[in-house]
């Protein structure tokens, strides 16, 4: 009888499991498709980083796409290059980043990673849903994750994140639809002719 009760009972648990996981992927996959709209999305940011300092900016999305701004530095996403222009010394460094360093300064690209190599759980929070990723390998550079997600829009308002012991955190607002275009993804030298450009490709 015992031995019953206690298979009955890890099938339960294992249903249990199952089903959150399910359910987090359920809301992980809306949220990436109200992120993911075709013609783009623009948001503001409030990035809290204790690696990179606390920032304000804004963003557009569109698919693995991104610009974003802030007082210091703009950068530039067109899915493989990265451009990144600092104030302060007026020079632009051109990179292919990984995905950690991706995730680092853009709050949406946890929409490309999730779907693989993470488990999932979720819980809510008054109107919010909050799942929890962990990188089933070790070795990854981003561990863990926290996203925050409106249970009636979709739309993510928090994405917190970590790198071996360092978190960063993104809280995201007016989030809205907006039509992009390509080239506002791509680094244009006339609009930084003093600029330095350095290749670090």
């Amino acid at each position: 009888m015992k031995k019953i009760i206690l298979i009955l009972a890890l099938a339960i648990c294992h249903l249990t499991f199952a089903f959150a996981g399910e359910s987090a992927k359920s809301v992980l996959d809306k949220c990436a498709n109200k992120v993911s709209a075709k013609e783009g999305v623009s948001a503001q940011f409030r990035m809290e980083s204790a690696q990179y300092g606390n920032v304000n900016g804004t963003i557009e999305v569109k698919g693995n796409k991104f610009h974003a701004q802030t007082p210091v530095a703009v950068m530039w996403f067109d899915g493989q290059t990265q451009w990144t222009w600092l104030q302060k010394n007026n020079e632009v460094s051109v990179t292919t980043p990984s995905e950690a360093q991706l995730q680092a300064i853009n709050p949406y690209n946890f929409i490309n990673m999730y779907k693989q190599g993470f488990s999932y759980t979720m819980s809510t929070s008054g109107s919010s849903y909050v799942v929890h990723l962990t990188a089933n390998d070790k070795k990854r550079k981003v561990q863990e994750m926290f996203i925050s997600i409106d249970k009636k829009s979709y739309a993510p308002l928090e994405v917190k994140m970590r790198q071996g012991t360092k978190w960063t955190n993104f809280v995201i607002t007016n989030l809205k639809t907006a039509a992009i275009d390509d080239a506002s993804f791509r680094f244009k030298s006339a609009d930084y002719p003093t600029a330095e450009v350095i290749d670090l490709r």
